[in-house]
């Protein structure tokens, strides 16, 4: 009842924003309402590969209400659709002519504020972090025999912040639960994050958010080259984009011997971010959307 109450309040505005669905579960009714009866200007915004049925263990209940064919039908009633890479952007240009890039954004001012500090780095052991819900969690499995030969070698933490503890078996592993309140503190801790994906469509559609939050904190990342990674972090600038195993321990072996480099490159790195994916940097496109 409350969330039909909600649509009718639609009625009152000229512009309707829809990220991702209106409703969770079944088909696009809000959204055929919202555009084909009221006739509102409706902008669809999407930042994942939502049209595919992307299912896990951990997912697959709710993955079997879920209505995957009303992306589709979205992207035919929208006015205007953004997307938060160009894989997504292709997507929705299959239905619409009107559909644009625009990235996945960063507040730099209100929550990553924080700026990485590397003093202590020369005293202490390095800290390789991760963070991401433990649905996304997966995509470190990959990394695991890596982890297991530079532990033979070198002391380090795999630090991993998120919300179920990994089972992985690993004396470098250290787990921090994910608190909201802590996050910014909790990830400003990290030497350098890392981001691995599986070269799939569903990871092809995934708007790196991870290494934006890295990189707005002045951390440095090493990421897969998958999707809109190589977009975000530039090889040997501003992090690192490491594609095989043998890759992935080269780099992260390098930089446990000499990890002076992740200074300079974190500052580059927040720069980047400050000038190409925060909230300020996009702020008048977004709000050109609405004119």
């Amino acid at each position: 009842m409350k969330r039909e109450f909600l649509m009718f309040k639609a009625l009152r505005y000229d512009v309707i924003f829809v990220h991702r669905e209106a409703a969770p579960l079944g088909p696009a009714y809000y959204e055929w309402v919202i555009a084909k009866l009221f006739r509102k200007k409706l902008i669809y915004d999407f930042d994942d590969a939502i049209w595919l049925a992307n299912t896990s263990d951990n997912n697959k209940i709710a993955a079997g209400l879920k209505w995957h064919t009303k992306v589709e039908d979205i992207c035919k009633w929208a006015t205007i659709i953004t997307c938060g890479n160009e894989y997504l952007r292709e997507y929705a240009a299959k239905f619409n002519t009107n559909a644009i890039y625009l990235p996945t954004t960063i507040d730099m001012v209100n929550v990553h504020n924080v700026i990485k500090d590397f003093s202590t780095l020369s005293n202490r052991k390095l800290i390789i972090g991760w963070t991401g819900s433990h649905s996304t969690m997966h995509y470190l499995d990959m990394l695991l025999p890596v982890f297991k030969e530079l532990e033979e070698k070198h002391k380090f933490e795999l630090r991993v912040i998120s919300n179920k503890e990994p089972d992985f078996n690993l004396k470098s592993l250290k787990f921090v639960p994910w608190n909201k309140k802590t996050e910014i503190k909790d990830l400003a801790q990290i030497d350098i994050g890392i981001m691995p994906l599986t070269d799939d469509p569903w990871a092809k559609g995934k708007c790196g958010f991870k290494a934006l939050q890295y990189m707005s904190l002045g951390i440095p990342s090493i990421v897969s080259p998958v999707g809109v990674n190589t977009r975000i972090v530039e090889h040997n600038s501003t992090g690192y984009v490491c594609e095989t195993n043998q890759e992935w321990k080269k780099t992260l072996e390098n930089l446990l011997i000499e990890p002076t480099p992740l200074l300079e490159m974190g500052k580059k790195a927040r720069t980047f971010i400050q000038e190409n994916y925060s909230v300020q940097s996009q702020k008048q496109k977004f709000l050109n959307l609405f004119d």
